[in-house]
């Protein structure tokens, strides 16, 4: 393989990109990396000037790397991707199947957690709507970023998480208790953009047109998301 693409992406689409950089390696015959940290500090050392061909972030923040001339060109939108709830595997299952539900099973937790990333942001602004923000302040435990919340709840850390399915399906110790039900949901449309230190910005849009094939489909929905 003589070409090589790199990227930078958010975790919320790590394993999904794994998949579909591996198998566009295998038709291609192009290498690609991408490293997958917290959507924060992807989107920090992309404006930082630090070299990649391509980043996958949330649409809102694709659009502001290229407002700010970090990524070029039009924002690829690939994937939409809701919001889930998760409990330790063994405890107690709260129901969370409405909004009335959910707002008690949140406040009847010992302790909550979500995240810096776009879940984490409408979590905040549920809870204002809900006036609870203050009551649950001292029980939120809001995850670092690039530390999935999945791994707070399956070490009992806290009672409920709250996270991309993408990111709380597949992991050990914890059961997946839904989405968030009805018009408390809230969808996330993860983008990639071009970025503005790229060589070969050819090779990268020929990448992207597989990841939003037909193809790329079925990997999409096996990793909880839908094709945007």
């Amino acid at each position: 393989m003589s070409e090589r693409i790199t990227g930078i992406s958010s975790m919320a689409t790590r394993a999904l990109l794994a998949d579909l950089a591996r198998a566009y390696e295998q038709r291609s015959g192009v290498a690609v990396m991408i490293e997958s940290v917290g959507g924060v500090d992807a989107a920090k050392r992309v404006q930082a000037g630090e070299s990649f061909d391509v980043v996958f972030l949330a649409s809102d923040a694709i659009d502001r790397l290229i407002a700010a001339g970090h990524a070029v060109g039009a924002r690829i939108d690939l994937v939409r991707s809701p919001v889930a709830i998760a409990a330790r595997q063994g405890a107690p299952k709260p129901d969370v199947s409405s909004e009335v539900a959910l707002k008690a099973a949140v406040l009847a937790a010992r302790r909550i957690s979500y995240s810096t990333g776009p879940s984490g942001v409408h979590l905040a602004k549920l809870f204002d709507r809900w006036g609870i923000s203050a009551d649950i302040a001292p029980r939120v435990v809001q995850a670092p970023p690039g530390v999935p919340v999945g791994s707070l709840v399956a070490r009992g850390d806290v009672d409920l998480g709250f996270q991309q399915l993408s990111e709380l399906m597949n992991l050990q110790g914890i059961e997946v208790l839904g989405c968030l039900p009805g018009e408390t949901q809230f969808i996330t449309t993860f983008s990639a953009g071009l970025c503005a230190t790229s060589k070969q910005a050819g090779a990268v849009r020929a990448m992207l047109a597989f990841m939003n094939s037909s193809e790329a489909a079925e990997a999409k929905r096996r990793h909880g998301m839908e094709p945007a």
